[in-house]
């Protein structure tokens, strides 16, 4: 049995002497200053944030495509993308914004986490209006090349039983129902962009992947917690995570990539049935 260390000796008045480093402390552990994490922190945080944001959507996607699958062929499924939460109307538009308003809790939580003294967290990710004309641009473009192909994907899956039908919404018709679909549109831009593409693949090589592997791996869980729609949605938002995920990576803007996104979903989520969506 090894004999107790002694403390050491007091230092002289006037005098600051750093304190030892803790016992079984690995290389890895390090405190240089605000926002500095080992490996093992950045891991927990990552999974603590998925957790209780897209993560968990995943996993209940894909529960949930299982359990369609367990009962009748996927095509006879359907998924409703805004439902009724109540039949009294104050009560369906007061469960409608606080769905909106605590699912964006947890892109406060990453603007926080990502915060730095002194820098701004908007300007870090490119969520700002430094360049509006650029992202205008790039957000047309982005709707173009995914909104289109989307509808095709979409009759395609259908025609060969792969995808559910989508109803983009259920909701009654009231004054509040066109501006509550168009924030539910915004929301889901903010959330799913600022988290898998502002912090997420940031994270991701930090953690230790090339930019590549944190592309993949954050469309992969796009994909993922698209599954309840059907195999058809799970390969169209695969392949949007990837474009969108290299787009981020090329020109380190979120914005375009946020009002994008909204943009599709505003047009499904308000026109879906003259989109060829269920309705």
């Amino acid at each position: 049995m090894s004999e107790r260390p002694s403390p050491p000796a007091m230092p002289d008045a006037g005098h600051h002497v750093p304190e030892p480093p803790a016992q079984g402390a690995g290389v890895d552990v390090v405190h240089l200053g605000w926002g500095s994490k080992s490996r093992r922190r950045l891991v927990i945080e990552v999974l603590l944030v998925l957790g209780v944001s897209l993560g968990q959507s995943a996993v209940y996607s894909v529960v949930s495509l299982l359990d369609k699958l367990s009962r009748a062929p996927i095509a006879q499924g359907t998924s409703t993308l805004n439902a009724v939460r109540n039949n009294r109307e104050f009560f369906d538009f007061t469960y409608q914004i606080l769905d909106i308003f605590f699912a964006l809790v947890p892109v406060m939580l990453v603007f926080y986490l990502l915060a730095e003294p002194g820098k701004s967290v908007f300007r870090r990710i490119g969520l700002d209006w430094r360049h509006p004309v650029r992202d205008g641009l790039g957000a047309l473009g982005l709707l173009v090349v995914i909104g289109i192909p989307s509808l095709g994907l979409y009759a395609a899956g259908r025609a060969m039983g792969i995808t559910t039908e989508i109803i983009p919404s259920a909701l009654n018709q009231y004054w509040w129902t066109v501006p509550v679909l168009v924030l539910s549109a915004i929301r889901a831009g903010v959330l799913e962009e600022v988290i898998l593409n502002g912090y997420l693949l940031g994270r991701l090589q930090k953690i230790g992947l090339g930019p590549w592997a944190a592309i993949v791996l954050s469309a992969l869980l796009r994909g993922s917690y698209h599954a309840y729609q059907g195999f058809g949605p799970f390969i169209g938002n695969f392949a949007m995570g990837l474009l969108f995920g290299w787009v981020y990576k090329k020109y380190g803007r979120v914005a375009p990539l946020v009002v994008a996104h909204a943009l599709i979903d505003i047009a499904a989520f308000t026109l879906g049935p003259a989109l060829g969506f269920g309705g």
